[in-house]
């Protein structure tokens, strides 16, 4: 019997198949009607960057990187997300943290009520590449921020791998699994929140910029956040599917851009970082 990891790989393998099968099919025609073609292939790949897969009870991401390259275009053709709410949330938020398979380091379900939905805290991954501060927005995504915050104090992050860089495509350093494995997470699960809950259901799979130096969460399908995130350090054309929940520093983008000059690990595009990226400490202020 096939696992559902199995399944969603072998989905995805048949995607980028096709995707590449269009794209051959494309070249042969006119440059006018390959342009047109290029746009719509763009928003499919949008809309499966982050491809769901998942193994048991713990939730992952994973991008296609080689479709995300065929259909790379210029990126001032998306909108980027803003970075404030068009509606504030009150000052404060009762969140919902579903459990969810096994935790991977110990975690703890977060506090649920009365969460606060102002204000800023910051947050630094203190890497052996360097320190990534991070400054978080409650006001946009409260019940992120406080899953992470609280992840962060009781340590869970303390001494994991970034397991995963992409190069192509989109630009992130992912993290946030103490498996190192992908497929790691806390055992509980929470619902997206901003931009998600403000976009309309048919505008979903269109992507959206996440720029340089915005955070993001991974999931594995819609409501399944858990530990994991995302560090764009270049801007990332994705479908507005993903909670974005604060931004990095100049500091921590100079460790970034560091981490991403290094590469992927055997010269791909999408994998393990050439350099290992060790979280030590993740710190509260």
């Amino acid at each position: 019997m096939t696992t559902n990891k199995e399944r969603g790989d072998a989905a995805l393998d048949k995607l980028n198949s096709e995707l590449k099968a269009r794209e051959r099919k494309q070249k042969r025609r006119p440059a006018a009607i390959a342009g047109a073609s290029a746009v719509a292939l763009l928003a499919i790949a949008g809309g499966i960057t982050f491809v769901a897969t998942r193994d048991g009870n713990e939730a992952t991401t994973a991008q296609d990187s080689s479709t995300a390259a065929s259909t790379s275009a210029d990126n001032s053709q998306y909108e980027p997300i803003a970075l404030k709410r068009n509606q504030p949330l009150p000052e404060t938020v009762t969140c919902t943290y579903e459990k969810s398979g096994e935790d991977a380091n110990g975690a703890t379900v977060p506090p649920s009520e009365n969460v606060a939905a102002t204000g800023t805290t910051t947050v630094t991954l203190k890497t052996n590449q360097g320190e990534i501060p991070m400054e978080l927005d409650r006001s946009v995504s409260p019940c992120t921020v406080n899953a992470i915050e609280h992840l962060a104090k009781e340590g869970y992050y303390n001494n994991t791998n970034c397991h995963r860089i992409t190069t192509e495509g989109i630009y992130v350093l992912q993290c946030g699994d103490p498996t190192g494995t992908g497929s790691g997470g806390p055992g509980f699960s929470f619902a997206n929140e901003y931009p998600t809950d403000e976009t309309p259901q048919e505008q979903l799979s269109s992507p959206r910029l996440y720029e340089r130096g915005t955070i993001a969460m991974a999931n594995s399908g819609p409501d399944t956040n858990g530990s994991q995130f995302f560090l764009n350090y270049q801007d990332s054309p994705l479908p507005p599917a993903y909670t974005y929940f604060g931004t990095i520093t100049e500091e921590g983008l100079k460790t970034l851009d560091g981490i991403a000059d290094k590469g992927v690990s055997g010269g791909a595009s999408d994998g393990q970082p050439a350099e290992q990226v060790i979280i030590e400490t993740a710190e509260v202020a």
